[in-house]
């Protein structure tokens, strides 16, 4: 796949400048459009302390790249739920064979951000929540659109938020969202964390991912932080 040509090639430092020029032109290779949608009908209730929202929504170095200039957003991980911690990692994962998604674990303060608010950026910039085991260039169970609820309430607010988008007809198909409960998140690899913030110029960056980040700044511009909350300040990662 494309993708993992890229991740090879940037890993590598090998690409040349015929591979990059053809890769930006390649017709294949389209960034989903953000969509402006209206904020949750029903809402979390801001409880004291940091809240945990695990999502997938395609390649999670966009998702998570998006969170981390989200305001109230106290960190955004990159990796995998689904599966076993057994097959938690980038090549078994990339197999689609393992029940993993690619995922982003944002951690939030409630006080700051809602839970809603969170959807709400993730169904309108951060993927495109209408394609099935898909999300742009990248095809694959790995990559589709799932909400992993920590709580009741969660499922609650994400369930009546899908239904309230899909009655107002806001996108010309119908959800794919998956909902599911958490049973377990696993950080990705260290090299994946932070990847937007640190390759801004990678292809694959600069026309799937940097114009989410420009769509959240544009549409949602009160959640919207310059400096992003980057993974290497926080967390130690696999």
């Amino acid at each position: 796949m494309r993708r993992q040509l890229f991740r090879r090639l940037s890993l590598a430092a090998a690409a040349g400048a015929l591979a990059v020029t053809t890769a930006l032109t390649a017709p294949t290779f389209a960034a989903e459009d953000a969509v402006v949608i209206p904020a949750p009908a029903v809402d979390a209730q801001a409880d004291d302390g940091t809240q945990t929202a695990v999502i997938a929504g395609g390649c999670f170095w966009g998702v998570q790249g998006v969170f981390q200039h989200t305001g109230g957003v106290v960190s955004a991980v990159s990796g995998y739920a689904g599966g076993s911690k057994a097959t938690a990692n980038y090549d078994t994962v990339s197999t689609g064979t393992t029940g993993h998604a690619e995922s982003v674990e944002i951690k939030f303060d409630p006080k700051k951000i809602s839970y809603g608010r969170i959807l709400q950026i993730y169904f309108s910039v951060a993927h495109d929540p209408t394609q099935l085991n898909r999300q742009g260039p990248d095809s694959g169970t790995q990559y589709r659109s799932e909400i992993f609820t920590t709580t009741p309430e969660q499922k609650k607010v994400a369930e009546a938020y899908i239904a309230q988008l899909n009655a107002a007809k806001v996108y010309k198909k119908p959800i794919a969202t998956r909902l599911s409960a958490l049973q377990a998140f696993y950080p990705a690899e260290g090299y994946h964390q932070d990847y937007l913030t640190l390759h801004p110029n990678q292809p694959y960056i600069a026309y799937n991912d940097i114009p989410k980040v420009q769509n959240l700044k544009k549409i949602f511009a009160d959640s919207y932080i310059e400096k992003p909350t980057l993974v290497n300040a926080a967390h130690a990662t696999n």
